[in-house]
């Protein structure tokens, strides 16, 4: 397996999130299956233009093909083009229909025929390779909908022993394996992942995806204290707007979550891996939502800061509305954005998973 330049071996790779470091504000990703109109390079270059610091890419037929001919050597070339670019990234895995063009997210890593579990195996094995290849932080994936009439006590056992090889390869390559709890699935939240986690061993190359609007949707916790309780095991975070109870990405500021203390809670852990703004059925518009998206957390954490860290024109501001609730607005650009093409909704069916 090759290592591109500037990107240390499986055996000397220490991940950002567990090494001394300052504490250090968020570094902010967009995913590319956000960007899916665009072709792959177009759109690193686009996010590099932009001033993202990463990007979280997905193994998809239109952009790094997992299945395609010759993945070591477009693998190599994506690592040069991510260097030249200054982009940091993720491999992530929840493509829909890699795999299977009729059934979304199929076969899953749960379903009752052991060949088909072992497809899905496979591509995390894939995954896992890319990553190191890349100088990922981390592959992400995710458990699947238990299959009708399996009982949950089998659909764990099954996501055991599925992710058993993968960790393997991922503690050989030194690459983390990033588990997201996903609305609807077998592992939908952080007790779930814990559940997984004790059912393995605690394994030290099992770590944790948090979607930030997963945690609104649905976690007891408000999405800032799940920051701070998933904090040891957090190895990747994926972003954007929801509302309590309804399963449906929204761009920053559609939604209800209070972002400056998520990433408050960020920084203060000492996480130091990408956050991606996860926004995979707004394609359509993707470069305009990349732009906004960015403005905004750049906005949100500075309203993070404190007071003596603010430049004086912020600190005379005049205080009405406080910083929170300001943050959670569309921010203002020095360049007209451009709208969204005319007849094209950019909200997902409510309930339904990305």
């Amino acid at each position: 397996m090759s290592t591109p330049a500037g990107h240390t071996t499986a055996s000397t790779r220490q991940h950002p999130q567990l090494s001394p470091h300052p504490l250090q504000p968020p570094r902010f990703g967009y995913g590319t299956n956000g960007l899916a109109d665009l072709r792959l390079d177009d759109a690193l270059a686009l996010l590099s233009d932009l001033g993202y610091e990463g990007v979280g890419l997905t193994l998809d037929h239109m952009h790094l093909d997992p299945l395609a001919p010759d993945l070591a050597a477009r693998t190599a070339r994506l690592a040069r083009r991510l260097a030249a670019l200054g982009l940091s990234v993720t491999v992530e895995t929840g493509a829909r229909y890699v795999l299977d063009p009729r059934r979304k997210h199929g076969p899953s890593l749960l379903d009752a025929d052991p060949d088909d579990r072992a497809r899905r195996v496979d591509l995390l094995l894939r995954a896992v390779r890319v990553a190191a290849d890349l100088g990922a932080h981390a592959v992400h994936c995710f458990s699947g909908v238990t299959p009708a009439g399996t009982d949950t006590d089998t659909a764990w056992k099954r996501l055991s022993e599925a992710l058993t090889p993968v960790l393997v390869a991922a503690a050989d390559a030194g690459v983390p394996l990033a588990v997201e709890p996903e609305p609807g699935h077998l592992l939908a939240t952080l007790a779930d992942f814990h559940h997984l986690r004790e059912a393995l061993g605690n394994p030290d190359a099992l770590g944790l995806t948090l979607d930030i609007g997963h945690c609104q949707c649905l976690e007891p916790l408000p999405p800032a204290d799940c920051v701070r309780a998933a904090a040891p095991w957090l190895r990747h975070v994926q972003i954007e707007d929801m509302r309590r109870g309804v399963h449906e990405h929204l761009p920053l500021g559609d939604g209800e979550i209070d972002f400056p203390p998520v990433l408050e809670a960020l920084t203060a852990t000492g996480y130091q891996g990408l956050t991606v703004v996860e926004l995979p059925r707004h394609s359509h518009a993707g470069p305009h939502f990349a732009q906004q998206s960015l403005s905004f957390l750049r906005q949100a954490a500075t309203a993070t800061a404190s007071p003596a860290d603010q430049a004086p024109a912020e600190r005379d501001q005049p205080d009405t509305v406080s910083p929170h609730t300001a943050a959670i607005r569309p921010v203002p650009h020095t360049a007209p954005l451009p709208v969204p093409p005319p007849g094209e909704s950019t909200a997902a069916s409510e309930g339904r998973t990305p």
